[in-house]
């Protein structure tokens, strides 16, 4: 018997249990593990000169802990109701980490800009909006341009024109038609370029470059501000930073020494939109010790209750979720900015 062979014999049940937790640690899944994240204080994000944050309480951003599964943590997902596993063709539409990391900073990004614009304004504050182009999130295998427009460029001009709204774009290269031949011209880490390609047909029936989209917007202010996320991603952050920017502005006592978590989108005309991942987002703020949590309420119509009998609002969610993990908390249901500043002065 060779020393080899002598080897396997004494110690296989030990080479086994290596290959075992090899398997289970270490081997990819084509799926994400989803589960509560964090609450950040958001006064370790926001600077405005001048205009320190020396009042008691918390604003609180929570996130959803995101990552690749492997079968520990599947099995893990399994069996603890804060988890859940999405396959990952949900989770990044199919594109790879660089393109999907480079769209949920430009959310981020964007969702800074809305929140900065939305609190200046209702602090009467001096600030500026520049609209910079149409913001490329995908590019259709069908478009004409798929081999020069690529996610994360911003489009500035068609034929020479440029817009202060994508619908103005759209508009613009409708009346065009289809395989009708046009120039756009396209910033490109941070290079301009211009490319000439036909127009293509779409699902809409109208004419396009076959492109998804986004509005990408600059906003600049007279009192300076940074505001810095981190690592976190995606547009959700909008209406906790617009209350943080909006304190921090004014001076107002409006948390009273209360810690306050919450999510949400912020669009330009204040409003505050759902967002996915909601209880998780609860645990997350329940363990940041939150007795406040803003929740986004949008009112299903009536085509979205035929599509979906049981769909349940961002807020009927959370109320769900904490009335059974965190009944301590209460959930508030916030459907504007303005709303938030309400119920925060009055309660």
């Amino acid at each position: 018997m060779t020393k080899f062979k002598r080897f396997l014999r004494h110690y296989w049940l030990a080479i086994v249990a290596v290959i075992a937790i090899l398997v289970l640690f270490y081997v990819p899944l084509p799926y994400y593990i989803e589960g509560p994240g964090s609450a950040n204080n958001l006064k370790s994000f926001v600077k405005i000169k001048g205009h320190p944050d020396q009042r008691k309480g918390k604003f609180m951003l929570t996130s959803v802990l995101q990552a690749p599964a492997r079968p520990i943590t599947w099995l893990y997902a399994q069996v603890n109701p804060h988890y859940s596993v999405v396959s990952a063709a949900e989770v990044n539409a199919g594109q790879d980490d660089a393109t999907y990391d480079k769209v949920q900073n430009f959310y981020m990004q964007s969702a800074i800009n809305e929140a900065i614009a939305t609190a200046y304004s209702a602090a009467h504050a001096e600030y500026h909006k520049t609209y910079r182009g149409i913001y490329v999130l995908t590019v259709q295998a069908n478009s004409k341009f798929k081999s020069d427009v690529k996610v994360g460029d911003t489009i500035t001009k068609v034929n020479g024109h440029h817009f202060t709204t994508a619908q103005g774009y759209q508009r613009y290269i409708a009346k065009q038609g289809v395989g009708k031949k046009v120039t756009v011209t396209y910033q490109h880490d941070g290079k301009l370029k211009q490319a000439t390609a036909p127009l293509i047909k779409l699902s809409t029936h109208r004419a396009g470059i076959g492109i998804g989209l986004t509005d990408n917007v600059k906003v600049t202010t007279k009192i300076p501000v940074k505001v810095n996320p981190g690592a976190i991603g995606g547009p959700s952050a909008g209406l906790m930073f617009s209350l943080q920017i909006y304190q921090q502005l004014t001076d107002q006592n409006i948390r009273r020494g209360r810690k306050i978590a919450g999510t949400g989108t912020i669009n330009p005309d204040g409003s505050v939109g759902e967002i996915g991942g909601i209880d998780k987002k609860i645990i997350a703020a329940k363990k940041a010790g939150a007795t406040i949590f803003f929740a986004p309420y949008l009112k299903p119509t009536k085509a979205v209750l035929a599509l979906e009998e049981n769909h349940q609002t961002n807020y009927q969610v959370a109320k769900a979720t904490a009335k059974k993990y965190a009944p301590e908390m209460k959930v508030v249901p916030v459907s504007s900015f303005n709303q938030a500043i309400k119920y925060l002065k009055t309660h």
